[in-house]
């Protein structure tokens, strides 16, 4: 599937695009550092640039670098983490920072084909990393980029289909710059993509006008360009109801257990969680159900599931006070403390609210 511009014609009007109409001002941008542009990239995924601005910056203010990363404690990458959502991001991102100071002393690798090899990095999170801060010649296809390839090469090839992924990742490699200018213009051409992609080549009423590509774009020709990429085979949504026992003392203190992996919220610490309210019932002694109070039912919505969570309150004068509901495991955590720990969303916005 091939333009009619010249190759490299295409993204040299990227590249040039990129230096005037571009984001240039991101936190994570103007460095070649792989560890700012690493953890910028995994931060992305599935979440918008406004709300990963703070969390970039508490990151790198608390771990600036990829052996602090390596040395912290999982808790305190999910205190870090939480509220971003997708927390296996960071437990994968804990555990490449770990990998790269075990088996690359502490320097990311600098081609995609090694950094795909760790944990947490995909095929275009590496491209991403290895472009920007090395200067390799290879293709990314984040939901952007693909966006902008499908709808510039008029490619209805069904993404649902992995010999259809394989050939748009074929098509996007054919578009690189020329291997004779690519040491200089690959950062500025894979940033430019993802830059059309986020402000211009919009998923819905894109702005085609505004857009560098547009004399090449046979979507644009065909005044059809909300018709890519496509994508026959969706995810179907499920729901679950939880049932959460909020047990906290009069000075503060909460009741916090692991969450076990894999599950919802794997890894974090949450209340205690019970598949109806007649288990969480049966789970606190007979002495103390009479302080059992029932909250507000609300739902959680996550990617491709809603959580209908039943929030029981249990307000107790002592930590003494929770008698034989210790064997459910879990730790008393004063009030000073959790702010700061790994908490599921909902957890820390009903803590929040008390």
């Amino acid at each position: 599937m091939k333009l009619q511009s010249k190759p490299g014609a295409l993204a040299a009007q990227v590249v040039d695009w990129q230096k005037e109409h571009g984001r240039n001002s991101l936190p994570w941008q103007n460095t070649h550092d792989p560890y700012r542009v690493w953890l910028s990239e995994i931060m992305l995924q599935q979440t918008q640039v406004a709300t990963v601005r703070g969390y970039f910056a508490r990151f790198v203010d608390a771990l600036p670098t990829v052996q602090d990363l390596a040395s912290a404690s999982l808790d305190e990458v999910l205190g870090l983490w939480s509220g971003l959502g997708y927390y296996s991001r960071a437990r994968n991102l804990h555990r490449c920072a770990q990998d790269v100071v075990r088996l690359h002393g502490g320097a990311f690798p600098r081609t995609a084909d090694v950094l795909v090899t760790l944990p947490g990095i995909g095929r275009s999170t590496a491209a991403a990393i290895s472009s920007l801060c090395f200067g390799e010649r290879v293709a990314i296809l984040d939901a952007n980029v693909k966006r902008v390839v499908t709808r510039v090469l008029g490619f209805d090839g069904d993404l649902a289909l992995a010999a259809q992924e394989r050939a748009l990742w074929d098509a996007a490699s054919d578009l690189l710059p020329e291997p004779t200018v690519a040491a200089q213009s690959m950062a500025r051409y894979t940033q430019g993509m993802m830059d059309i992609g986020a402000t211009v080549c919009l998923p819905k009423k894109p702005l085609c006008l505004l857009c560098p590509l547009q004399s090449d774009c046979r979507a644009c020709a065909a005044g059809d360009p909300q018709r890519y990429p496509v994508r026959t085979r969706k995810l179907k949504r499920s729901s679950q109801s939880i049932w959460l026992l909020w047990a906290q003392t009069s000075d503060g203190a909460v009741w916090l257990q692991a969450r076990p992996t894999p599950g919802v919220w794997a890894g974090l610490q949450c209340f205690p969680l019970f598949d109806s309210e007649a288990d969480l019932w049966d789970a606190v002694p007979l002495s103390r159900r009479a302080a059992l109070q029932p909250q507000t039912t609300f739902v959680h919505v996550l990617t491709h599931k809603d959580l209908h969570l039943h929030p029981w309150r249990l307000a107790l004068e002592s930590e003494a006070d929770l008698g034989s509901l210790g064997r459910l495991g879990g730790q008393w955590v004063g009030a000073a403390q959790w702010p700061a720990m790994g908490l599921p969303a909902p957890i820390r916005k009903l803590l929040a609210s008390a």
